[in-house]
């Protein structure tokens, strides 16, 4: 989990990618770099440690000035945590500037390809290496057969080709100081479309607060993005298909406001969550759930034999409550699987079965790839997802999304119960249409419109449980400290 902030336009890059870093922070913070291009040169600021105690305190000292620039905060994965390591990384001859996110697989043959060849590298990161290799591919372009291809986009392309791995990655050049190359295999990035200005980022919420007309980049596209315009290619086929969306939440959605932290403004969340996950989605008079975007029929449903559920992490522990549900409410046989098991192993999967896919994000790399085996396979896919327009949500047969809003902190609150609450509705559906009789899909309908309330109940008892927990955690302390020095403890 790394963050990446670009910009070009008019306006100071610096404090736009700042800002966008900061809220990007969660995504790692072991690190943060800024690289702005101005007169001819870069102008770089990179920092160990959060952003506010370390780069933001490094660009007050020596300000930054220029309309076009990338950022990165960084949480490590080849070399320590250091100035040195982090982002952004330039190639050979300094030109050219790279912010990444994913893994570098093969990066230590082309590393030592490279030193063979005299280069020198000035950290331990597999990023450094990649932007030797686009800045290779850059020397040696052949500039009578680009036939109409950016200089440096045709060198992103011809690099990435070389390379094994997942990335995200943002590219500048002094040679070309009005274009960002972008492009994405397996880590988030998103173009984000202004007017006469455009973004590069790995989340919405680092650019919400600028535009909210978005575009979801696929697997495999590269694009380039100048202040008044943006073209997107593919590494598999010349041209590639895009489409601009709206961010659903505002920048004061992805803000803590008057909460300490992200996550207890998201526990407080939950009630709002719940309510929208459930909005126009109870059929009072047939006592049933309903969904506009599943993309299957009632026959295409009731044929279903069976359900298999993927997910990762917090949304495998929902799809533990779905598999509960599918088998009381509608009798199907249900299985849970992580995902991470499910992309690799050969699992016999019946004709008539269901996979749904559970994801906050839209983007959990080992879900996707489960989503694209089973669809490969044949069977219908559906997603319980929270990103509108992510990878997940465009792959997938059809699914329900959330409207839980972003979700910031690390631990899972609001997208939870909101995927507790969805899967109810649509185990209730899958039993409308098989056994469920009214009766106790009348009781199930009651009990889920009383739980907005009763989580404000709880949610109302803050203070208390707050004072609990104290209590609780000083009492914890002296036993461990009892324990520690032989002291009696009761």
């Amino acid at each position: 989990m790394c963050g990446i902030v670009g910009y070009l336009g008019k306006r100071e890059a610096g404090p736009i990618i700042l800002d966008g870093l900061r809220r990007l922070e969660y995504r790692g913070y072991d690190s943060a770099g800024v690289a702005i291009l101005n007169g001819g040169q870069f102008q770089t600021r990179k920092k160990k440690g959060k952003i506010d105690e370390g780069l933001a305190l490094l660009i007050d000292e020596n300000p930054l000035h220029g309309s076009i620039g990338l950022g990165h905060t960084r949480w490590a994965t080849h070399g320590a945590p250091t100035d040195e390591n982090s982002h952004p990384h330039f190639d050979q001859s300094e030109r050219i500037s790279v912010v990444h996110n994913g893994v570098i697989e093969n990066y230590d043959r082309l590393k030592e390809r490279f030193i063979k060849e005299g280069h020198r590298f000035k950290s331990a990161t597999d990023t450094e290496v990649l932007a030797h290799l686009i800045g290779e591919h850059y020397r040696k372009l052949d500039q009578a057969k680009l036939n109409g291809t950016h200089p440096l986009t045709q060198a992103v392309i011809n690099a990435l080709k070389e390379v094994i791995g997942t990335y995200g990655i943002g590219v500048i050049s002094l040679d070309h100081p009005g274009v960002i190359v972008g492009a994405r295999r397996g880590s988030p990035l998103i173009v984000g479309v202004g007017e006469g200005e455009n973004f590069l980022s790995s989340d919405t919420c680092a650019i919400v607060s600028h535009t909210r007309q978005v575009i979801y980049l696929n697997d495999y596209d590269v694009v380039t993005l100048t202040p008044e315009k943006f073209e997107v290619n593919s590494l598999k086929s010349n041209a590639a298909k895009v489409q601009v969306s709206k961010i659903e939440f505002a920048a004061e959605d992805s803000e803590k406001g008057d909460f300490p932290h992200y996550m207890l403004k998201e526990i407080f969340e939950q009630p709002r969550a719940v309510r929208n996950a459930m909005r126009g989605r109870i059929d009072t008079e047939e006592l049933t759930g309903k969904f506009g975007g599943l993309n299957m029929t009632t026959a295409e449903l009731r044929a279903i034999d069976k359900i298999v559920i993927t997910a990762c992490g917090t949304s495998w522990h929902a799809g533990l409550v779905g598999e509960y549900l599918f088998e009381e409410l509608a009798h199907i046989p249900t299985e849970v699987e992580y995902a991470s098991e499910f992309r690799y192993r050969n699992a016999p999967i019946e004709k008539n079965t269901l996979v749904l896919a559970i994801t906050q994000s839209g983007e959990t790399a080992d879900t996707l790839a489960g989503l694209r085996e089973s669809r490969r396979r044949g069977h219908p896919v559906l997603a319980i997802c929270n990103v509108v327009g992510s990878t997940i949500a465009r792959e997938a047969t059809g699914g329900i999304y959330l409207h839980a809003g972003p979700e910031i902190g690390v631990a899972s609150t609001k997208a939870f119960t909101s995927q507790v609450s969805v899967l109810t509705l649509f185990a209730l559906l899958m039993g409308r249409i098989r056994m469920l009789p009214n009766t106790r899909a009348m009781k199930i309908i009651k009990a889920l419109e009383h739980i907005p309330e009763q989580i404000e109940s709880i949610l109302a008892q803050n203070e208390r449980i707050r004072q609990i927990a104290q209590k609780y955690s000083a009492c914890e302390d002296f036993f461990f400290l009892g324990r520690q020095y032989n002291l009696p403890v009761a």
